[in-house]
């Protein structure tokens, strides 16, 4: 393509205006999951926005290995800052306990920059079969649990998928027996509970929210410690579980994402990157895009976002131990 006098024009005052460590700086960003997903849309807005502050960022897909592929090339990098990644709850908290052998370890072999956002999952029910067993609010769905046991059932996008791991630790800290049905991937979950083939799904809240306003769907808890602001008419977990089962009052697990660097970033540099991307993260068009995907925002520091981390990766060893997955 050639460019024209006024956007080479335009191309050299963006290049002035930059920093001078960033003027011949290229930054790569990996994204460890296909094109088009939530991930990757977020990394490729965000790669737009910091283009002034941080040079050109080029964002690069890497699926395979639930994410494992990609974390490990950025693992792997050298710790100058040029190499990043989205890494996400799979690739830092859950993929260590449920795959046996793993190419990184998801705390020792990063630094942290960055929390992006948090995205609840909610537990839906088919609304057909929430209306036959007379089931209007999770008290009522734990109370027929309870009455019948291992009469329910519910159905995920496979063992250790998010859906899978929120189910597992409900039903545990809840003490209830209710069958799991994996299925291939979340779309086929989420046909077969639209079908009435299974009773009820923790899904995500973006892709249950057009049949829970359909009413195909009945939304009876979000996951996440707090209410989500796109349903907030809508109870956790906890408030809503804990009357009846008050095991469940601590219940929080959501879906996250936030960008790494390898280990050994100088803590110059993760400041850097750190304000860059939060700054990003604050414009208008990333707030409207994080909100269709129905994620709350969660910038903070990066040791604020490290210690996060960590507690979510110990969190994690006893959910996967408790539901049993492995992938390998």
């Amino acid at each position: 393509m050639t460019l024209n006098r006024r956007q080479l024009l335009a191309a050299a005052g963006t290049s002035a205006a930059l920093p001078a460590w960033a003027q011949a700086r290229t930054t790569r960003l990996v994204v460890p999951y296909p094109a088009g997903g939530p991930l990757d849309v977020v990394a490729r807005l965000l790669a737009e926005k910091v283009r002034e502050t941080l040079g050109v960022v080029i964002v690069e897909n890497r699926p395979g290995a639930g994410g494992n592929l990609g974390a490990d090339l950025v693992a792997k990098a050298a710790p100058d800052g040029n190499t990043l990644v989205m890494g996400a709850v799979a690739t830092h908290a859950i993929n260590p306990w449920l795959y046996r052998k793993m190419p990184y370890d998801a705390l020792r072999d990063f630094t942290p920059i960055v929390r992006v956002a948090v995205v609840p999952n909610v537990l839906v029910m088919n609304a057909a079969t929430a209306q036959r067993l007379s089931i209007s609010t999770l008290g009522d769905l734990v109370a027929h649990a309870k009455k019948y046991p291992g009469r329910l059932n519910y159905g995920s996008g496979g063992n250790g998928s998010a859906g899978h791991l929120a189910a597992e630790l409900f039903k545990t800290q809840a003490g209830l027996f209710i069958v799991h049905i994996p299925y291939a991937g979340g779309p086929p979950a989420q046909l077969a509970l639209l079908q009435g083939d299974v009773d009820f799904n923790f899904d995500n809240i973006a892709a249950a929210a057009a049949n829970i306003r359909s009413g195909k769907l009945r939304a009876l808890a979000v996951t996440t410690a707090a209410r989500s602001t796109a349903l907030p008419d809508v109870p956790t977990i906890a408030e809503a579980g804990s009357p009846i089962a008050p095991s469940l009052r601590d219940f929080d697990i959501n879906t996250w994402f936030g960008l790494f660097g390898p280990a050994g970033l100088t803590a110059e540099l993760t400041t850097r990157l750190n304000k860059a991307f939060s700054d990003a993260m604050a414009t208008p068009e990333l707030k409207a895009r994080l909100a269709t995907l129905m994620a709350e925002p969660a910038p903070g520091t990066a040791q604020q976002f490290s210690a996060f981390v960590r507690a979510e990766h110990a969190k994690y060893e006893k959910v996967v131990k408790v539901s049993g997955a492995s992938v390998d």
